[in-house]
């Protein structure tokens, strides 16, 4: 069973998306809240594998519960859920450990794929938000802040992991197995001199990298 929890100021929403959760097979729904206010607390006690988080909240926003859970409980798995579809919000949630970030239009039968493709290693993104992602990097006519000498491959495989693509699904799409896509990230980090996907994709955004 994948332990999830929620947080989502408007009512309805909440009450509606928890339902759907609770009666979805494979997950468990720990809990829901409306702001990230007691979000330490929560993350201690009920451990949950992976938190779908709104952006703005009273008291406490998304953004700020996400900075919290990514130093405190590194092992626990962000995905962000909002309504809003612009690059900042997209980037400082991903400089601040979001593993996907989902649009409140998302139907629900795709979040709970969502939430099991990011407990497989992947990290999901709206449609609409992986195609502005990429269609700022080719819009884009500023050079690279470095040359860090990735192979086609590499950048291939970089591209994918921005576009929210999984291990399996790089594989499958490059006709190539999950062991060798493993191989190749870690090529990726050593290059980029990273530690993780989110840093990966984080500095692939900031200097255009792809």
């Amino acid at each position: 069973m994948i332990k999830v929890a929620l947080f989502e100021d408007n009512d309805l929403l909440r009450n509606s998306l928890t339902a759907f959760l609770q009666t979805a097979e494979g997950i468990d729904c720990v809990g829901s809240w409306e702001n990230g206010e007691q979000v330490a607390k929560i993350m201690e006690h009920y451990r949950p594998d992976v938190v779908l988080m709104d952006i703005n909240m009273p008291v406490v926003d998304g953004l700020e519960s996400l900075k919290i859970i990514t130093s405190q409980f590194p092992d626990i798995l962000v995905i962000m859920l909002t309504i809003f579809e612009d690059d900042v919000h997209v980037f400082n949630s991903i400089c601040y450990g979001a593993k996907g970030y989902l649009l409140k239009k998302t139907p629900p039968n795709k979040i709970i794929e969502a939430i099991q493709d990011t407990v497989a290693g992947g990290s999901p993104l709206s449609a609409g938000i992986a195609r502005n992602v990429l269609l700022s990097f080719s819009l884009n006519q500023h050079p690279k802040n470095q040359d860090y000498q990735l192979t086609n491959r590499e950048q291939d495989i970089l591209s994918s992991l921005v576009a929210g693509n999984s291990y399996k699904m790089i594989g499958v799409d490059l006709n190539i197995s999950i062991n060798t896509v493993r191989q190749y990230i870690r090529r990726i980090y050593e290059k980029l001199q990273v530690h993780s996907m989110n840093e990966a994709v984080a500095k692939a955004i900031r200097e255009k990298i792809v």
